[in-house]
């Protein structure tokens, strides 16, 4: 599935289940081929055994504007049921993920497993990938910097301040992009600063 572009940054999104006891949400966005390196043999199958992945989806995560809340005591069973999880394994690539995200981030959304990844899919859907990060031809390197351009460039309403890039072991690992509760994009000065800013990023491909 290819995630729809929006014509605006505060265009409602119908229907979306409304958390609560936070200040807002970062959808993070893994670059899959960097995901699978790092993790070697590690790595879950389901995501790096011949899969043409780029940006996943690592998680939509409740924050406050000062830190964040994980493993919340919930009412729900800890487990995601399968006919919830599979609905997203195109966004999210593994059940494994899935759960885990549930576990750490989900309890903390006050809302159902159901309603979680619906707009965990809402935000996702939010978000245009700028073009030139392709699975199997990204940019060879590229400047935490250039990262954010790009995104900013490609989701009007985007600023500097609501987007952070996260790096590892000298590769581009994620994008962190700050959302309310109705998934408008907005500043999240603490999530920013805690962002990665090296000039040369190695971005590996899917080979």
């Amino acid at each position: 599935m290819t995630p729809r572009a929006w014509a605006a940054a505060d265009e409602p999104v119908p229907d979306l289940p409304l958390g609560g006891g936070f200040d807002f949400y970062v959808l993070s966005l893994s670059w899959s081929p960097a995901y699978c390196r790092l993790e070697g043999a590690n790595a879950n199958r389901d995501q790096c055994a011949n899969r043409d992945l780029g940006f996943v989806v690592h998680g939509l995560w409740p924050q406050f504007e000062t830190g964040y809340p994980q493993y919340c005591p919930s009412r729900l069973s800890e487990r995601v049921p399968d006919w919830v999880g599979r609905r997203y394994t195109d966004i999210m690539p593994s059940l494994g993920l899935i759960g885990h995200q549930w576990r750490k981030h989900g309890t903390c959304s006050r809302l159902s497993h159901s309603d979680y990844f619906r707009v965990t899919r809402a935000a996702r859907e939010r978000i245009t990938v700028p073009p030139a990060f392709t699975p199997d031809n990204p940019p060879a390197r590229i400047d935490a910097v250039e990262v954010e351009d790009a995104f900013i460039a490609a989701n009007p309403g985007m600023t500097r301040d609501g987007i952070a890039v996260s790096c590892q072991s000298g590769l581009l690992r994620e994008v962190r992009i700050c959302m309310t509760l109705t998934l408008r994009l907005r500043d999240c000065p603490e999530v920013d600063q805690a962002g990665c800013m090296l000039p040369d990023l190695e971005v590996p491909d899917s080979d």
